[in-house]
């Protein structure tokens, strides 16, 4: 078979931050230190930071009194940032820069007095990290149709965010919905969606002309390597989103010999290698990266952080 590897693919800048807050964090602190909510969504990289120390809650409440706190890079709510200084825990934010910056435009909108509307999908951590963020009355959508039956206080006072985890593509045509039938709405510049994301996608659509089966290695909660899979259904390449290379299934190889690879966000590059090794064992006859320049977007951890 012919495999292609996406460029760019896997850890986007926020993600690699996050991890690296927790990697540094138990260099620093003695274990146990407490993650709220996983870190990034990838059980690998979850459970490998369990075997070095780290513990992985769903609630401050299961966390011990001064003990080490690390919110996830989805962001968390204001109450749960209140809650874990009444518990004096030492908190250390490892979110998202791009989600912080969603939290902060979410709040100033609300202080204009802006109804805020967060384009996105109920229930994802992100998402309900930065409805936790604004005070007033906050909506969440994803559909065009939800648009059509959304009700506002007032037509000319409200806003929209969206989920970082969604790219321009996904959240275009909600954003035209509402325009259309809300033609004051103000919202943030196109430049404020996520890059990774955006790039990832973009990725796909320029390797579906090249393949026949598309592989994703992402984890199944994951919002961003979801979508990847939509994207090459979308442009009609039989798509599989797979968590790592025991996923795979020969079958799927013996009618499709041009194959392409990528993975989500906070997918670690070592599932990718893993599942080359597999098709290795089937019958690689052409392997490459597809052109394209590679993302330099990092972000820096300030020393502040641990103090």
């Amino acid at each position: 078979m012919n495999v292609i590897l996406a460029q760019p693919r896997g850890f986007c800048a926020g993600v690699v931050r996050a991890i690296n807050i927790v990697e540094r964090a138990l260099e620093i602190y003695t274990a146990p230190i407490y993650v709220l909510h996983e870190i990034v969504h990838n059980r690998y990289v979850v459970e490998d930071l369990k075997k070095r120390g780290a513990v992985f809650v769903e609630t401050l409440e299961e966390v011990p009194h001064d003990a080490v706190c690390i919110f996830s890079a989805h962001g968390v709510a204001t109450k749960v940032v209140e809650n874990a200084k009444q518990r004096k825990l030492k908190v250390i934010d490892a979110s998202c820069p791009l989600v912080t910056k969603v939290h902060a435009q979410a709040q100033r909108y609300a202080q204009r007095g802006l109804e805020v509307i967060i384009i996105g999908h109920a229930g994802h951590p992100e998402v309900e990290g930065t409805r936790g963020c604004v005070e007033g009355a906050v909506h969440v959508l994803c559909t065009t149709q939800e648009v059509k039956t959304l009700q506002v206080k007032n037509p000319e006072q409200i806003a929209y965010v969206t989920q970082t985890t969604l790219s321009v593509d996904d959240t275009r045509d909600v954003i035209d919905a509402l325009m259309e039938r809300f033609p004051k709405i103000q919202g943030p510049a196109l430049n404020d969606i996520c890059y990774a994301t955006q790039n990832r996608q973009n990725a796909v659509r320029q390797l579906a002309s090249e393949i026949n089966l598309l592989l994703v290695v992402g984890a199944q909660n994951s919002s961003n390597s979801n979508r990847l899979r939509e994207v090459g259904i979308q442009a009609g390449v039989k798509s599989y989103l797979i968590e790592d290379a025991t996923d795979l299934q020969d079958g799927w190889f013996s009618d499709n010999p041009f194959v392409g690879i990528t993975a989500g966000a906070s997918t670690p590059e070592i599932l990718v290698e893993e599942v080359l090794q597999h098709l290795r064992r089937i019958g690689i006859e052409t392997l490459k990266v597809m052109p394209g320049e590679p993302e330099k977007t990092t972000f820096s951890i300030s020393a502040t952080l641990f103090k």
